[in-house]
């Protein structure tokens, strides 16, 4: 007779107390006189009878127990794990109690073999920790009781396969009830056995809240992380990402060997490869853009002027074009390429002080000078943007603070500066639908976060600067993010919270002195480059993260 009849269902944990005084009747009961006790096997520190065993005090699981055991008690008992095969001795087991000993941790496959458990009592123990296939195989559980312990969560899939329960009970364990737990949010809304109320007693704000009263739509377990995913082995400064010919490519200015060096992604090996390179003197920044399906690029170098090359499709390699003025850009520092009005138009910045920040216009057949801004300020970034569906730039200079220019169909003319912010090094901008915000870079100090209010821009956060040259703001797979690069201490990343309209500090990247982040989505990955002028380029991958997988 199976112990479900002779116990009785799910009223089982409340006779757990008189079935343990049975056993203890029944381990002491006198044979009658005249006739001799039987000689049965049975574990020091045991008390056994024709199919129950009361083991108390033990240091060890027993080892030495009659192989047709029905029921086991262990109590007070002194061993702290349970693991694999643990009971593959006493394989007819149908009710197994653990209870007021010290155990902390019970092992995949702890009961293996115990085809026929029907009921498992494991309560006011020190357990700490269960393994996710702790349970395996025990197809004929009806009763769980994990009553008591210190358990704080369970692992995803505790009770995958236990298809015959009918009663489980976990109360007065201190459950933390984040994302660990959705999943048993999600079991308890769907199982047809009889559960005893769970509370959670922590986090704070759902102290004492019931299991049955949360929602798996109310945990928020997705996130994400920056992976290291490759190096590059030279130094460099500017990287943009462009698409040609329906792919996706890369280009780094690579100072030191005076280069712009094109990398695609090889779908074969899964891995980047340098493809084509401009070879030059001192190069700041290589801008790609295409025209009517022709690439050019932009080259800006300290040295030997800068230049324009056209790619040649039927060699594959870039032909000089064209030659930027040098009596006009002596000391090249940003390149900003954009279209307006159906033309075509790059801004190059001036770090000289004899230097005047440019723009140029294309005409069909080369790029020639449209306007000076800006001269004898020693420009060092250029930003266009739009604000309230007009044109703008914002240049960024070393002797004074940036300065909004607004397009007048013609040319752009000097409409507001930020105040405030003064020795601001580079300015990038982004939108939350249609509000305009902009991250501006100090090298120390406070880089901030500004807003556009319909007249100027005005703070919305601060972010300390560890000799900053770059705050760049991405979206990446629909999160936003802000990457602050520090040459004294690690990078900053932050992750905008739609909830607060604050960036959140996220994640910390250790890039030498990084000067571009650029991000590039390739084959269904999330890629961030981040160059180094003193190191290896890094290439991290973005992945997502489910905290209740």
């Amino acid at each position: 007779m199976g112990w479900s009849r002779r116990i009785g269902g799910t009223g089982a944990p409340s006779l757990l107390l008189g079935w343990v005084l049975v056993l203890l009747l029944l381990a002491g009961q006198q044979p009658s006189a005249g006739r001799k006790p039987p000689k049965r096997r049975c574990a020091s520190g045991c008390t056994c009878t024709k199919d129950t065993a009361l083991c108390e005090g033990v240091k060890e699981i027993p080892r030495d127990l009659p192989p047709n055991l029905i029921s086991l008690c262990l109590i007070r008992s002194g061993f702290t794990e349970v693991l694999e095969g643990s009971f593959q001795q006493v394989p007819s087991l149908q009710l197994l109690l653990i209870t007021y000993n010290s155990l902390e941790l019970i092992g995949d496959d702890a009961f293996v073999g115990l085809i026929h458990l029907e009921y498992l009592f494991i309560e006011q123990n020190r357990l700490e920790a269960i393994s996710k296939n702790a349970f395996r195989g025990l197809k004929s559980l009806l009763h769980l009781n994990l009553a008591n312990n210190n358990l704080q969560t369970l692992p995803r899939h505790l009770f995958r396969g236990l298809d015959s329960l009918t009663s489980v009970d976990l109360r007065g364990n201190a459950f933390h009830c984040d994302c660990k737990l959705k999943w048993l949010v999600e079991w308890l809304s769907h199982t047809s056995a009889l559960v005893e109320p769970i509370e959670c007693h922590s986090p704070a704000e759902l102290n004492r809240t019931s299991l049955s009263e949360l929602r798996p739509g109310g945990f928020n377990c997705i996130t994400t992380e920056l992976v290291l995913f490759d190096t590059l082995p030279e130094q460099s400064l500017s990287i943009e990402t462009f698409v040609y010919h329906d792919e996706e490519n890369l280009v780094i200015a690579q100072p030191f060997t005076g280069r712009c060096n094109f990398l695609e992604w090889d779908h074969v090996t899964g891995k980047f490869r340098s493809y084509a390179t401009i070879n030059g003197s001192s190069t700041v920044a290589c801008k790609p853009l295409v025209i009517e399906g022709e690439l050019f690029v932009v080259v800006a170098q300290l040295f030997r002027g800068s230049h324009i090359y056209k790619r040649h499709e039927a060699t594959g390699q870039f032909l000089h074009t064209q030659v930027i003025e040098s009596s006009r850009i002596r000391k090249p520092n940003d390149i900003e390429v954009f279209r307006m009005e159906g033309d075509w138009y790059f801004i190059m910045a001036d770090s000289s002080k004899a230097g005047s920040t440019t723009l140029y216009r294309w005409n069909g057949h080369g790029f020639y000078s449209h306007q000076s801004l800006h001269s004898w300020y020693r420009d060092t970034d250029a930003e266009f943007l739009e604000i309230a569906g007009k044109p703008h730039l914002i240049l960024a200079s070393s002797s004074q603070r940036p300065v909004v220019y607004q397009w007048n169909k013609q040319q752009f003319v000097r409409r507001t500066d930020i105040p405030d912010m003064d020795d601001v090094y580079a300015v990038k901008h982004f939108k939350v639908k249609e509000d305009v915000y902009i991250c501006l870079t100090r090298f120390l100090g406070d880089s901030k976060v500004m807003h556009w209010d319909g007249s100027m821009f005005r703070d919305v956060q601060q972010m300390p600067s560890r000799g900053s040259m770059v705050f760049q703001p991405l979206s990446i797979a629909g999160y936003r993010y802000a990457f602050l690069g520090n040459d004294y201490s690690f990078s900053k990343v932050y992750r905008y919270d739609p909830i607060t309209g604050l960036f959140q500090h996220f994640q910390e990247l250790n890039t030498q002195a990084p000067r571009s982040f650029a991000h590039l989505n390739v084959d269904k990955q999330d890629f961030l480059i981040v160059s180094s002028f003193k190191g290896k380029t890094h290439i991290y991958r973005h992945i997502i993260i489910d905290l209740s997988a």
